[in-house]
């Protein structure tokens, strides 16, 4: 297969839409070898994603080389080729649909504790070599160690799609935006306004490091949008609803399609009978599903190795301490199959993994990457990400949930006497030092004497994630994992995360309106 020079790919880009209209040819460069297997390794010379683009394991040989040559201890090259596709509708009318693509690498040299990073947006073997010898300036000596032969590492493939969205024709995606609209508008006389999003994403990643491994992979992402404007004489509402997935195109199916139209639709309709919540300290049930966003968020982030290595999380020093009761187990997942959040491969390169965060209210690991591993000397935990090549790779999450309990969630509900029903988030604040978070909850339901009764908006919950989390009592036996787009912000990166809760009932949190 001949070469396609980056120029030829811009060029592409720049066209718009005409790279929609032609399925298949932003994927040109062929099938990576290496995904679908056992995680064995095999040595010698294999036919990756990238020779297409001329980069050859000799180039990434020397670069390694390079990137030890002033007495660095690891390096690592991340080459990542994405081709993304937007198609929007609104007024019942395709009034956008255009696609970009991005292409480079970034190397990282680490010497002790300190990081050298350095990217290109250009994969010549110069261009390599020199942002290789940027990074290597965090070391300043004679070459210590030198690169082993890169190996080829298959991954078991957790998100095979049989047509890549690179190859997915406009001309197949209108259907969804026409129906998700036609079901938005039929819902209800008052749906005065509908814009339905639909972008997608095949990014091919190739990792190589200085101890030899060569690892690809091939990620998959489709995300629909719904937004719907209900006006009802001079009040008007609006709801937004979203799924994502890192699946192909058979996951937009007709169904789920108009069950995102309906969510959305209904939502901004029921907001009409919506009253101001209750203010001051109340039990607080949270729906299953989407509040995991506050587990998510106010727990979470405290257990990224990074804050507590650190010594900035709150969780720093309570590795095998009791920090939520015995029905509480959270797990941190990049196993689960074509979920939002998941990865064949960190971007360190580790297999994905699952691991056990917290294990019957007992605190069992963070979440490391190499760095922090080190550090702690544990293993990685497959939690390594970055945004893009632009960014050096960090701890983050993938897909955070809370196993069931043992708990009927009727019966969580009924428990409560006075206290509101968190159902729909929208935003959060976290001090990560502390745990102290401020959500916005657009839409719950009041709960009065163990029933739901009046729909509330514009809810604020204030609290401490930490102490919300001892103060969880009761856990639902049903479990669900937000099927929206989330995405997380760390340093700068912001990266594609899945998260989940069961109904669970937490003690006393302060709840305000929409000043709060």
């Amino acid at each position: 297969m001949p070469r396609i020079r980056r120029r030829d790919f811009l060029k592409l880009a720049g066209a718009g839409t005409a790279v929609l209209a032609v399925p298949g040819l932003a994927g040109c460069a062929g099938k990576s070898s290496l995904l679908a297997g056992n995680g064995s390794a095999t040595s010698g010379a294999h036919t990756t994603y990238f020779d297409s683009f001329g980069v050859t394991q000799g180039m990434l040989q020397r670069t390694l080389s390079k990137g030890l040559s002033r007495g660095g201890d690891f390096c690592d090259i991340f080459l990542q080729h994405s081709i993304n596709h937007w198609t929007g509708m609104e007024d019942e009318q395709i009034d956008r649909a255009y696609s970009s693509i991005d292409l480079g690498a970034g190397i990282r040299v680490l010497k002790g504790d300190a990081t050298g990073f350095a990217y290109t947006e250009e994969l010549t073997e110069k261009a390599l070599l020199s942002a290789a010898d940027t990074a290597a300036a965090v070391a300043d000596a004679e070459a210590a160690a030198r690169p082993q032969a890169l190996a080829a590492v298959q991954v078991k493939n957790r998100y095979h799609v049989a047509v890549p969205w690179s190859e997915v024709g406009v001309d197949r995606k209108l259907p969804i935006l026409e129906h998700a609209n036609q079901v938005a508008r039929g819902h209800d006389p008052r749906i005065a306004k509908v814009t339905i999003f639909l972008g997608d994403e095949t990014s091919h990643v190739l990792i190589a490091n200085s101890e030899g491994l060569l690892v690809e992979d091939e990620r998959p992402m489709a995300t629909l949008w719904v937004t719907c404007v209900a006006i009802d004489g001079e009040r008007v509402e609006t709801a937004a609803k979203s799924y994502s997935a890192r699946q192909g195109l058979p996951f937009l199916s007709q169904a789920r399609v108009g069950e995102l139209a309906g969510l959305s639709a209904g939502e901004a309709v029921r907001a009409f009978n919506a009253i101001a919540p209750p203010v001051g300290e109340l039990p607080v049930v949270l729906a299953a599903g989407i509040s995991g966003i506050l587990l998510h968020e106010a727990i979470g982030h405290g257990m990224e190795a990074d804050f507590n290595r650190k010594g900035i999380s709150i969780y720093s020093d309570r590795i095998g301490t009791r920090i939520a009761s015995r029905h509480v187990t959270i797990l941190d997942d990049g196993t689960n199959a074509g979920l939002r959040g998941s990865l064949n491969v960190d971007d360190e390169g580790m297999p994905g993994q699952r691991t056990v965060l917290v294990e019957n209210g007992i605190l069992r690991s963070y979440l490391h990457d190499r760095i922090s591993s080190r550090f702690y000397q544990v293993d990685p935990t497959g939690s390594g990400r970055r945004q893009s090549f632009r960014y050096p790779p960090v701890p983050r999450m993938r897909n955070t949930y809370m196993l069931s309990g043992p708990d009927d969630p009727r019966e969580i509900i009924a428990s409560v006497d006075r206290g509101i029903y968190a159902e729909t988030f929208a935003n959060g604040q976290v001090n990560i030092g502390a745990g102290d978070f401020t959500f916005y909850v657009t839409q719950g339901r009041l709960i009065e004497q163990g029933q739901l009764t009046s729909v509330i908006k514009d809810v604020n919950l204030i609290g401490n994630g930490p102490k919300v989390l001892e103060s969880i009592d009761m856990v639902g036996s049903d479990m669900q994992m937000m099927a929206g787009g989330g995405s997380c912000g760390k340093d700068g990166q912001s990266v594609p995360v899945g998260f989940g809760l069961p109904t669970v009932r937490a003690g006393a949190i302060t709840i305000g309106g929409r000043g709060a």
